[in-house]
């Protein structure tokens, strides 16, 4: 029970990842999170207000049970077999970048200036949530698939697209890091 309690480190969560890929395209299916969701919006009745979501989402039920699994194993993880008091373990470096945009508790596995009902009133969390969520669907539908998708089926099967996609999610990462969220959040 104990390895169940502490977090798994990378090199067996990696080789469980990359486990995935061929099972998932042995299925039929792919690793990767926004197909699902547009699956999702065809049950839940979309392809009577658009003919894009008019698909046979049934070849789609390995993703969706993936889907599925994860939220499930989340909320076990989480619930019943986490530790109130996990700190994520930063880099006293990482950590200075934090606190400089004035993120001061790094306690538990997000900060809590960000994930709360307050933040989400303030301006910046509401340009964090709609801006960022419109931004993550349009480049997500634009880009044919989301991070998973690319960065780990696409580049597993050797998809040039996916290159450039990761390549671009990196970029973006690194934009956001040092010139965005220091503009939003520097006191």
């Amino acid at each position: 029970m104990e390895i169940l309690l502490n977090p798994w480190p990378w090199y067996v969560t990696g080789p469980l990842i990359g486990m995935m890929v061929p099972l998932m395209v042995w299925l039929g299916s792919h690793f990767g999170v926004s197909g699902n969701l547009e699956s999702l919006c065809s049950i839940a009745g979309a392809h009577r207000i658009s003919d894009y979501f008019d698909n046979n989402y049934a070849k789609r039920l390995p993703g969706l049970l993936f889907v599925l699994g994860a939220v499930i194993g989340g909320y076990i993880a989480t619930n019943q077999l986490g530790t109130a008091d996990y700190t994520m373990a930063l880099a006293e470096s990482a950590k200075a970048s934090i606190r400089q945009l004035g993120i001061n508790d790094l306690s538990g596995l997000q900060p809590t200036e960000f994930f709360n009902w307050k933040f989400i009133q303030t301006w910046q969390g509401a340009v964090l949530l709609c801006l960022g969520g419109f931004l993550v669907g349009f480049g997500t539908r634009y880009a044919g698939g989301c991070t998973s998708g690319h960065s780990i089926t696409g580049l597993s099967t050797l998809q040039p697209t996916s290159l450039v996609a990761t390549i671009g999610f990196f970029i973006g990462g690194l934009i956001t890091t040092h010139y965005i969220l220091p503009m939003l959040f520097m006191p």
